[in-house]
């Protein structure tokens, strides 16, 4: 593979704009598709390449990325009729960073080797913070040839990069991240709840617990964020929610029993319900605010 391999980049939305952008500053020749055309808008105005379709897009990619909303979306692009694995050349290298379920990563990889292709299953961590500022966390299911071809685009956009395993290892090992990431943010809506009702000032008590154990990721990157009133989404609820019932599939078909997971879910699908779902993960806050989470 050339230094800067022709990418086709699936879903420029929140994270994957910013991603893709990345890449394309870093020299790689960029094709995009997304849903929306307009999301693409500033990375064709750099110098990326517009396909009509995910499967028009990959034709001449030496690596093809995706990040996109749900597991359907990743099985409709991926093994859909015209689709990636479809139009692809043999020795094309496809790498979903999607949050999806562990057993359509392994599929996806099945069928896309049987077709001289290569497939990892990428999800990140770190938010549209970390797209922006190519800091993600990169956990990737597949085999270590693939994972080391892929490894010169992931210092691209991210810092820390693991091969967890076979295909389906990167998305378990995302599920285990989102199940920190639920349980943190609870811990930080609570803290500060509790501080409110003991008429502490807010943003006093949090700079003060920076400096102690209950200091995590969440406590500073979304802390000040609901102390601001900004609840714009650095990853919108509605994936959210899909990413802990893909956790709770898992852990249940592993005989599994995750309390605290099961509370983070429920309280976040109430969120879902009262008009929540495209606002960001810390906008349970609000929930508490209203009384919602009794």
């Amino acid at each position: 593979m050339s230094m800067h391999p022709a990418v086709a980049f699936i879903g420029t939305g929140v994270m994957g704009g910013a991603m893709a952008g990345h890449l394309l500053r870093a020299g790689h020749p960029l094709v995009v598709h997304t849903r929306t055309r307009g999301k693409a808008g500033p990375l064709l105005e750099a110098g990326a390449v517009w396909a009509d379709s995910p499967g028009y897009a990959v034709r001449d990619a030496d690596v093809v990325v995706t990040m996109v909303g749900y597991p359907a979306d990743v099985e409709q692009v991926y093994l859909g009729a015209g689709g990636i694995i479809e139009q692809a050349k043999p020795g094309t290298l496809l790498i979903d960073m999607t949050t999806s379920t562990p057993s359509l990563a392994s599929r996806i990889a099945e069928v896309a080797e049987a077709r001289g292709l290569q497939a990892l299953d990428a999800p990140v961590s770190g938010g549209d913070v970390g797209a922006r500022n190519a800091t993600l966390t990169i956990m990737a299911g597949g085999s270590r040839g693939a994972f080391d071809s892929a490894l010169p685009l992931f210092k691209v956009m991210g810092t820390t990069f693991t091969h967890m395993g076979a295909s389906g290892s990167g998305q378990h090992a995302k599920m285990a991240n989102q199940i920190g990431i639920a349980g943190t943010m609870l811990g930080l809506i609570e803290a500060l709840q509790y501080a409110k009702a003991a008429r502490l000032e807010l943003a006093r008590t949090h700079e003060a617990l920076s400096g102690g154990g209950a200091n995590s990721w969440s406590w500073g990157a979304y802390g000040p964020r609901i102390l601001s009133g900004d609840f714009a989404p650095g990853f919108y609820v509605k994936h959210f929610v899909k990413d802990l019932r893909i956790a709770l599939d898992e852990a249940g078909a592993m005989g599994l029993a995750l309390p605290g997971l099961e509370l983070a879910e429920s309280l976040y699908e109430r969120l879902l319900e009262e008009e929540g779902a495209e606002l960001g993960t810390q906008a349970l806050w609000l929930l508490y605010e209203r009384g919602g989470q009794g």
